[in-house]
């Protein structure tokens, strides 16, 4: 039996079946710019000011934080997993970088977002540990941890919030200002996506993630790390949750307890639109990217459109059940290929 894995843009993958799955996922990238350019002009069709400055400020700044968990969450999807408690580990680093930065007036804007990694990555160590060293399923690891990292929030809130007065005026600033009218919060976003998309693509520990989520038994067989692999696609999911605390609070200024509740949800919806598998294997953070702000968009949209809520949410819902429809379609017309391949090799 001869084991290949999912061919992807980014995975180095055998020529086999590959154009198809190429030319799909190319696409899906265009099918969501299609469907984003077209919600865009229906809805400015509407209400011309959608399209105003402020307006597609607010849609970029309302996009920068879930883009930025979507990246960290498509590399833990990439391997099979799942991290549930990136709303909570959200919550708990803005709880925290708020609360030492009204201590701390003076503290750098980098230094916070150092601050706010370094909660994340422990928060997301945990997680891979759980999952890795104990075995635990992460659909149910990190639902446990999901509120054992929010209790550990409430714990410390203790029924308190942080305004936006008790913060330094520069980190405030920081999540409003921009630079070209494009929102500093974006540009932070826009280099993790860059960065993620760089690492996934060209460094070996990047591609093995792509390897891991392809086929675990072969890529062990290979020689890869695979423990330490899925350690490190918590991590970098937890740090990117933990700097998305930070960019949270600079954007909201009023921090408490619940902050990034529920946020898990939509971020799993953007990385599903956005052409990951949720099988693993197969996708792009430049995909997720896309996902995060077309659902955005919809957010903005739908009500300018006069639709009712309840729609709103029942239309991500049948996004994300054609996304993974599609996904398992693809799964099994390369599968089918490679079938067809391998019996005229023999």
């Amino acid at each position: 039996m001869t084991l290949v894995a999912r061919p992807t843009d980014s995975a180095p993958t055998t020529r086999t079946g590959s154009t198809l799955l190429d030319a799909v996922l190319r696409f899906r990238a265009l099918g969501l710019l299609i469907a984003l350019v077209a919600m865009v002009a229906a809805t400015a069709a509407v209400n011309s000011r959608f399209v105003s400055q402020q307006s597609i400020r607010d849609i970029l700044l309302g996009a920068a934080i879930t883009i930025l968990l979507a990246v960290g969450m498509t590399v833990v999807v990439l391997t099979r997993g799942i991290d549930l408690s990136v709303g909570s580990v959200l919550g708990l680093s803005a709880y925290v970088t708020a609360d030492f930065l009204q201590v701390n007036p003076g503290t750098p804007v980098p230094v916070a977002m150092l601050l706010g990694l370094a909660i994340g990555a422990g928060c997301g160590l945990v997680n891979g540990a759980v999952i890795h060293f104990g075995k635990v399923p992460a659909l149910v690891a990190t639902l446990g941890t999901l509120y054992v990292f929010r209790g550990i929030v409430y714990f410390v809130a203790g029924g308190s919030r942080i305004n936006a007065s008790d913060m330094p005026r520069g980190f405030l600033d920081f999540g409003t200002d921009r630079v070209l009218g494009i929102p500093y919060l974006i540009i932070v976003s826009l280099v993790v996506v860059v960065l993620a998309g760089v690492f996934l693509s060209r460094y070996r520990a990047g591609r093995d993630m792509y390897a891991l989520g392809s086929s675990p038994e072969a890529a062990k067989l290979a020689g890869i790390p695979a423990g330490r692999r899925l350690l490190t696609a918590y991590v970098l999911c937890g740090a990117l949750a933990g700097l998305g605390g930070v960019l949270h609070a600079a954007r909201f200024g009023t921090v408490d307890a619940s902050a990034g509740s529920g946020m898990e949800l939509n971020v799993v919806a953007a990385v599903v639109v956005g052409g990951v598998a949720i099988f693993g294997g197969s996708g792009t953070v430049f995909g997720a990217a896309l996902g995060a702000l077309l659902l955005t968009v919809i957010s903005n949209a739908l009500p300018v459109l006069s639709v009712d809520q309840f729609w709103q949410q029942a239309i991500v819902g049948a996004l994300i059940l054609g996304a993974i429809g599609l996904d398992r379609f693809v799964g099994l017309r390369v599968s089918a290929s490679l079938r067809r391949k391998d019996s005229h090799v023999d």
